[in-house]
């Protein structure tokens, strides 16, 4: 079983890339199931959401303590919130962030992964600029990291799940998924080599 933790705020779409993921996964093979944790309702305020994924049906019914993933959808949420953790040593992280982060040592001992999903967004007119929706970029970019879960699948469930610029939110998860630049396990060492453009399971 894989599971995976949705880090965003109100008014980005957290719960929908979560659903999207979802039935992508589920279109590949999956059992999957998905829930939502919200805090203070409001836009703007911190959200969680959760996926689990399986080859066999899922009978757990707990909360995600312990993710293989966690995606993160805002990166200010990175000086405010603890994403990661509970994550698994080795586990994924991908943020939402233009450049690579300056600072690596919070990813130590953690696969990293990046893409500038807000940039993608505001090109695509998704959203606003002050609040762009970044979900379906996300989406595309963790395709982008795994070989577990095909780009089609996840633009399919888009054009399923959004009624809303359609064409656009397709058009984002595919230059996500071209975009997204991935380390191998970030390590006191490596901290500040190379980007390798990798994908794992």
């Amino acid at each position: 079983m894989k599971e995976i933790r949705f880090h965003g705020r109100g008014g980005q779409g957290t719960v929908v890339a979560s659903v999207i993921l979802a039935k992508a996964f589920f279109s590949a093979g999956y059992y999957v199931q998905t829930f939502p944790h919200f805090g203070v309702e409001r836009r703007g305020a911190p959200v969680e959401a959760y996926l689990r994924l399986d080859k066999k049906k899922i009978l757990i019914r707990s909360n995600v303590y312990n993710p293989d993933a966690v995606i993160v959808q805002d990166r200010k949420l990175l000086e405010t919130a603890d994403v990661t953790k509970g994550l698994k040593p080795g586990g994924w992280i991908l943020i939402n962030f233009p450049v690579r982060p300056e600072n690596l040592e919070p990813f130590i001992g953690y696969k990293l992964a990046y893409v500038d999903a807000t940039g993608i967004a505001v090109e695509n007119n998704l959203g606003t600029h002050t609040h762009p929706m970044v979900n379906t970029a996300m989406t595309g970019a963790f395709s982008g990291i795994l070989e577990t879960l095909p780009l089609h699948a996840v633009t399919s469930a888009i054009q399923e799940e959004i009624s809303v610029k359609p064409e656009q939110n397709v058009k984002a998860a595919t230059l996500a998924f071209e975009a997204v630049a991935c380390f191998g396990i970030v390590n006191q060492y490596n901290g500040v080599g190379k980007i390798e453009k990798q994908k794992n399971e």
